[in-house]
């Protein structure tokens, strides 16, 4: 992807070097540790399978599925706060936080073709590292276009409009890759205000928090 886009003509962007390759590092590092933590617990019988504070593996309806995600990691909603005046900044809207999604993807996972939900309204997908793995967007809002190819480094993330652009991932090839969503609403957005933390009382709470 050469060309360089721009959010309010486009409805998406790269960011380079949203975070630094020691960021990028560190949260790549501490999110494959809980994997291994919560494997290790599963394994042994310390925690239930329905217990989610350390993650969990999607279900077979669910959009990845055997893949270990989590939503609202702490340390990752933490993030969605310190990027705030970066994504206001890019996309020239004054933003409320709804909550963050992390995945550690595996070889032969595939994100078929998709629009998301109002609570990501304006979201950003952060490469935190792994092995390349390309995503495709259609930015002219038409399904089964071709789409536009990104490739994301350790730290780069794409901005874009989740509930009005289309976008997806081939099957993944490599061995792992791990990927962090942080989503907002346009505080201008009707019925943003009370969806804020994804109707959470605050962040940092799982999605059984919400009202």
């Amino acid at each position: 992807m050469a060309k360089k886009y721009n959010f309010k003509k486009d409805n998406f962007c790269v960011i380079e070097k949203a975070i630094s390759n020691d960021l990028a590092t560190f949260l790549y590092n501490y999110f494959s540790m809980q994997k291994q933590v919560y494997d290790t617990c599963i394994n042994a019988r310390y925690i239930s399978p329905f217990e989610t504070f350390l993650g969990y593996y999607e279900g077979q309806n669910e959009q990845i599925p055997n893949t270990y995600s989590q939503y609202a990691n702490t340390a990752f909603e933490t993030l969605l706060l310190k990027l705030q005046p970066i994504m206001e900044k890019t996309t020239g809207l004054k933003l409320y936080p709804n909550y963050t999604y992390a995945r550690i993807y595996k070889k032969g996972d595939e994100l078929k073709r998709h629009k998301d939900r109002f609570s990501c309204e304006i979201s950003t997908t952060l490469n935190l590292g792994g092995d390349k793995w390309d995503i495709y967007l259609e930015p002219s809002g038409k399904e089964n276009q071709k789409g536009i190819k990104v490739n994301l480094k350790p730290g780069d993330m794409l901005v874009y409009k989740g509930n009005i652009l289309e976008h997806w991932r081939e099957p993944f090839k490599g061995k792992d890759c791990v990927q962090v969503f942080l989503h907002y609403n346009n505080s201008k957005t009707k019925g943003s205000k009370e969806n804020m933390f994804d109707k959470r009382p605050h962040l940092g709470l799982p999605s059984w928090f919400k009202k």
